[in-house]
């Protein structure tokens, strides 16, 4: 069986690098197909998943590990109800909305849990 691995990213992606880097190593990760990733965004961090990453800090690598974890067809979840949803516009992946209680399962269910 396969580690599972939950990346939790709830860092600013307009302030911060730590949600490009969360992603960038998500996606590296993922292409060895020695495990099952996860990555859940919280509060500010949904923000990462615009379609349009301007004025996000490295902003040029939203596009290409994004694009890497959609085709590894690696689950995407963020905060349901997250305020900056509203801010979001078109998402450049899919992704599922999920409640605090379905957070705890899911990370009841990892081989790890990472915090960015």
């Amino acid at each position: 069986m396969k580690p599972r691995v939950l990346f939790i990213v709830t860092g600013d992606p307009r302030t911060s690098q730590r949600p490009a880097e969360a992603v960038r190593i998500a996606a590296g990760v993922g292409v060895w197909k020695r495990a099952d990733i996860s990555v859940y965004l919280r509060e500010e961090a949904v923000l990462a998943l615009g379609e349009s990453a301007g004025g996000l800090v490295d902003e040029e690598d939203y596009a290409q590990y994004w694009s890497m974890l959609a085709e590894s067809s690696q689950p995407i979840y963020v905060q349901k109800n997250a305020a900056a949803l509203r801010n979001l516009g078109p998402a450049a992946i899919p992704f599922a909305e999920i409640s605090d209680d379905q957070l705890a399962e899911l990370t009841a269910g990892q081989t790890c849990v990472i915090r960015f």
